[in-house]
C-alpha cells in the first residue's frame, strides 16, 4: 500500500515561492554587477528580503512572488522596511553610502520586473 502524503499547505507553498523569487531577484542583481550583502536580514524593526551592494549605493530590495505592481506593498510594510533599512545602515555601514529601495516582482514562470526607486526615505 502506498503512503498518502498531504499536499503542502498554502503558507508552505507561499514561503517556498517567496524563497524562489528572492533567489531569482538575487541572481538578477548579481548579473548586473551587484553583490548580495544579506538575504532575509532580520532585526526588531522588520526584515529586509535582499540587501545588494552596487558600486555607488546600497539597494534594499523587497521581493514579491507575484506581478501586481508596487501597490502590493502596503504603507505599513514600507514603514517596516524603512525602519529595518535604517537599522542595517547604522549597524553595517559608515552612514555615508547612498541607498535606494527597489521592488522585485517575480511571477510563477520566473519572469522578473524590477522597479527601481519604488520608495524613498523622503516618503516616510
Amino acid at each position: 500500500m502506498l503512503a498518502r502524503h498531504a499536499a503542502p499547505s498554502h503558507s508552505a507553498r507561499s514561503h517556498y515561492a517567496g524563497l524562489v523569487a528572492e533567489e531569482c531577484a538575487a541572481r538578477d542583481y548579481q548579473r548586473g554587477g551587484g553583490h548580495v550583502r544579506a538575504a532575509r536580514w532580520r532585526c526588531p524593526e522588520g526584515e529586509l528580503d535582499l540587501v545588494v551592494e552596487l558600486p555607488s549605493e546600497i539597494v534594499f530590495v523587497e521581493v514579491k512572488a507575484r506581478r501586481h505592481g508596487a501597490e502590493t506593498v502596503t504603507p505599513r510594510q514600507w514603514a517596516r522596511i524603512g525602519a529595518a533599512a535604517s537599522r542595517y545602515l547604522a549597524e553595517h555601514t559608515d552612514g555615508t553610502v547612498p541607498c535606494r529601495f527597489d521592488l522585485a516582482l517575480v511571477d510563477r514562470s520566473g519572469r522578473l520586473e524590477r522597479i527601481e526607486n519604488a520608495r524613498s526615505f523622503d516618503d516616510w
